[in-house]
């Protein structure tokens, strides 16, 4: 099967996450790459949006997961968010990369890149 990449690169967040008492207690800023395989000839043979993966919805579940979801760790987060979708959008292999960019003063980021697949 052939499968081709479907992305959303640098989509901003905010949530509640550290480990630090005063990080539980303030928003931060996320910042996400994510990689979907998927057969991009099955939706391209119709013009069908419902055949695609819909990254606009990917992207405001990934939203509405971080604002509502409280984590110490970003490697929970990650770990959690990606079964998540990978369940309700039927993924098969989904790369995710995940910065805190204000959690270094002298890095730009850091962060975390996993892969999973279902």
């Amino acid at each position: 099967m052939i499968l081709d990449t479907v992305f959303i690169e640098g989509l901003h967040t905010r949530a509640v996450i550290g480990v630090y008492e005063w990080e539980k207690e303030i928003w931060q800023d996320l910042v996400f790459d994510i990689e979907m395989e998927h057969d991009n000839r099955v939706p391209a043979m119709d013009d069908d949006l419902s055949k695609t993966l819909d990254y606009e919805a990917i992207s405001n579940a990934i939203i509405e997961f971080c604002r509502t979801k409280q984590f110490e760790l970003i490697e929970t987060l990650a770990e959690r968010l990606c079964a998540q979708l990978i369940e309700v959008f039927n993924l098969t292999t989904i790369t995710m990369t995940l910065r805190k960019p204000g959690a270094v003063p002298a890095a730009r980021a850091v962060g975390v890149k996993i892969r999973r697949t279902a």
